[in-house]
């Protein structure tokens, strides 16, 4: 198989298993709550599931480095996680269903580094940027479709979460038959970046060590990513100060998702172009969502929101790329588990820090944010030095 169909069918994995898991997503807290869960429980639940989907990285990503059972990894992630959200419409219990959501996120916490890492390997011979690009892209089809689905399911059988959940088992059972349809077709994907390395005249780096530009960069992710709002404090300003109705924030989240599949597209094709520098991009567009979205001006606003799409576009595929060049083969599931540690906690802390500044002072926030965004800058001019 070559590369490029390497790549689409891996996005269509993630396509249809988006498909499963963000359709569940989307319902998680009414379902809980129909099972008599309070605003706390859904809270302490989904906030557990979440921390495990990034904090256990740091354990599945060096297990798979050291195992070296990528499709084996990423395989069982993907078979807990679809699993998992079916059942949610049958337990009839609250523990049981808290169990399963939490359950969903630990599926994604095992695969993802082994994922990425097999990912990373197709995308040496395609070009890191547009092979990182084009599977994100494909993953936000999944991610609009399910939500949409379920949607129609709910309004079909009036309410009943049974049956939505149940028809997300389709897709689950097409991840599960690609993925051992794929691994029996590449059982080693490594072989596009040995043969990437070797037409370029080069020879695979196993480097036991994680590099020091990886460190810097990792900096760097952290910094621009403490300063990115999250799309739950942009919602809350639109729908508080009745500049948008709550019933159009799930479709305006649907175009910052488009936008996201778009400035995937198009960082990831300047990235294997231009290299790092592209970066600068998303500290830029991080501080211009705080300046655009915290406005009272409805079109203002909205497009700070589609400004949001734009920079978690670059997050999701160009940044991941990133770490694939950075790292040798032999560390990277480890680094990729690493990584989403950092993000993680960039996330928590750029979501307390916009959220808790928007209550005292919005051009305070502006200024703060802005100025984290410069030292980010900094930080990624560090990078590309240790890179040389």
């Amino acid at each position: 198989m070559r590369p490029w169909r390497f790549v689409v069918w891996f996005g269509t994995v993630s396509l249809l298993a988006d498909f499963v898991y963000e359709g569940a997503r989307s319902i998680t807290g009414p379902l809980l709550a129909s099972l008599g869960a309070s605003a706390l429980v859904v809270g302490v639940v989904t906030g557990a599931g979440e921390a495990a989907a990034l904090g256990l990285r740091l354990v599945s990503g060096p297990l798979a480095d050291r195992t070296r059972r990528f499709w084996g990894l990423a395989t069982a992630g993907y078979a807990l996680t679809v699993i998992s959200v079916p059942l949610l419409g049958v337990v009839g219990v609250l523990w049981a269903a808290c169990a399963l959501v939490i359950a969903e996120r630990v599926g994604k916490a095992v695969r993802s580094p082994a994922k990425d890492t097999l990912l990373s390997h197709a995308t040496a011979a395609t070009g890191r940027g547009r092979g990182f690009a084009v599977h994100e892209a494909m993953d936000q089809v999944g991610a609009l479709v399910g939500p949409l689905v379920v949607a129609g399911m709910l309004v079909l059988t009036g309410g009943d979460y049974g049956p939505a959940l149940a028809v997300l088992a389709v897709p689950g059972v097409a991840v599960l038959g690609l993925l051992v349809w794929l691994r029996a077709r590449v059982p080693d994907p490594e072989v596009y970046e040995r043969e990437a390395v070797a037409a370029a005249g080069g020879e695979p780096v196993r480097d036991g060590r994680l590099p020091a530009a990886f460190w810097t960069y990792a900096a760097f992710t952290a910094v621009t990513t403490t300063g990115f709002a999250t799309f739950g404090v942009l919602s809350y300003h639109l729908v508080e100060r009745h500049l948008v109705a709550a019933a159009w924030v799930p479709v305006l989240y649907a175009a910052a998702m488009a936008v996201d599949a778009l400035a995937a597209l198009a960082t990831g094709w300047l990235y294997d172009r231009h290299g790092t520098r592209v970066l600068i991009a998303l500290p830029v567009l991080t501080a211009a969502v705080a300046v655009l979205a915290f406005t009272d001006t409805v079109t203002i606003a909205v497009a700070g929101s589609l400004v949001w799409g734009a920079a978690m576009g670059i997050q999701e595929s160009t940044l991941r790329a990133t770490v694939a060049d950075l790292v040798p083969g032999g560390r990277r599931a480890t680094a990729y588990g690493l990584f989403a540690g950092v993000v993680g906690v960039g996330s928590l802390a750029g979501g307390a820090l916009t959220g808790g500044l928007y209550g005292y002072s919005i051009p305070v926030l502006i200024t703060v944010v802005v100025a984290v965004q410069v030292l980010a800058v900094v930080l990624l001019a560090a990078t590309r030095a240790a890179r040389r």
